[in-house]
């Protein structure tokens, strides 16, 4: 019962709630992320979704205008300290993960859910999924997951789905909990970020 209506019911409520405050950021931060190189400011990328339903996702640009699309070896996007495509005020909401705020709005229109495995950019059909990337997406994907929470980007992407399984497996109104709360402990004390994932 949760997981095909409260779940969903939460998210519209805490989805429109939070969003006065989320505005409110952008309208302070968008004009610092317009003026650094007269860019949009949001960056609206194409994942997968539930089911494999395509969307658009919003980000706070956090890159240069046209910076190119570097990948690590697994297909995971590449993040590191020392990433030259970032503006200077990209590295800040990066950090602190400001950058993934307007999802908020993805929350209210039904493409994303607070909690669920992170959306994966749609390089290939879904009908070409394996199981265990079809199995992921059982559930909507979330602003963060049991894979972001417990362990960011210190483990592989093949890892990051395993476990991202396993919640799907076990979604419950206490694991989205326990996912939240670690989520902002992994966020506020900087806690598994490798560099090179």
């Amino acid at each position: 019962m949760y997981r095909h209506f409260f779940k969903r019911l939460i998210d519209i409520i805490l989805s429109i709630m939070v969003l006065p405050f989320v505005l409110l950021l952008i309208i302070i931060i968008g004009p610092i992320i317009y003026f650094t190189d007269c860019g949009p400011i949001f960056y609206n990328a194409e994942r997968i979704g539930y089911r494999g339903k395509r969307f658009k996702m919003f980000k706070l640009r956090s890159m240069y205008v046209n910076a190119p699309d570097l990948r690590n070896v697994d297909g995971s996007t590449y993040n590191s300290d020392n990433d030259s495509r970032v503006t200077p005020v990209g590295r800040i909401i990066r950090k602190t993960s400001i950058d993934e705020l307007p999802q908020f709005l993805n929350i209210l229109f039904g493409d994303m859910s607070f909690v669920g495995p992170r959306p994966t950019i749609g390089a290939k059909p879904y009908s070409e999924y394996d199981e265990l990337r079809k199995k992921r997406l059982e559930v909507r994907p979330g602003i963060t997951g049991y894979s972001q929470a417990f362990f960011r980007n210190s483990i592989t992407q093949d890892e990051k789905y395993k476990y991202d399984c396993y919640y799907v497996d076990n979604v419950s109104f206490w694991m989205d909990i326990k996912v939240i709360f670690y989520t902002v402990y992994s966020v506020l004390c900087h806690k598994n970020i490798n560099g090179e994932q």
